[in-house]
């Protein structure tokens, strides 16, 4: 409920029994932002690249899979396995593992970052 003021009529009555505003449920500092925006940007990256050097082994796993098994070439069926099985789930494994690589390696990176102080200077 409004209370009308003298000096500030828009100013909210004083409520003690409100609840405080606690910072960490506000907004964050811009600091922090960027600090996720970094992380999140990196765990994409992570798994753009994971998933493409995981498709890329996939080939490599299918072709020597082929080769090892002689798997009959008959109408294409090496190059199907190759390509629908071993590339698929190598990108697909590749790409969780960059994502998970790049997401430790950005959270332990901004945790240091954040614990780290700053040096003192000596005069001399």
């Amino acid at each position: 409920m409004l209370r009308w003021r003298a000096a500030d009529p828009f100013a909210p009555a004083l409520n003690l029994a409100a609840r405080r505003r606690d910072e960490s449920s506000g907004l964050r500092q811009p600091a922090q932002r960027t600090t996720a925006m970094r992380i999140t940007l990196l765990v994409l990256l992570g798994l753009l690249l994971g998933a493409l050097g995981g498709a890329a082994l996939g080939i490599g796993a299918g072709l020597a899979w082929v080769e090892l098994f002689r798997t009959s070439s008959l109408e294409g069926d090496g190059g199907t396995l190759v390509f629908l099985t071993f590339m698929p789930l190598g990108a697909a494994i590749g790409g969780v593992g960059g994502a998970l690589l790049f997401g430790v390696i950005a959270i332990r990176d901004a945790e240091i970052a954040i614990a780290q102080q700053a040096v003192r200077r000596r005069d001399r």
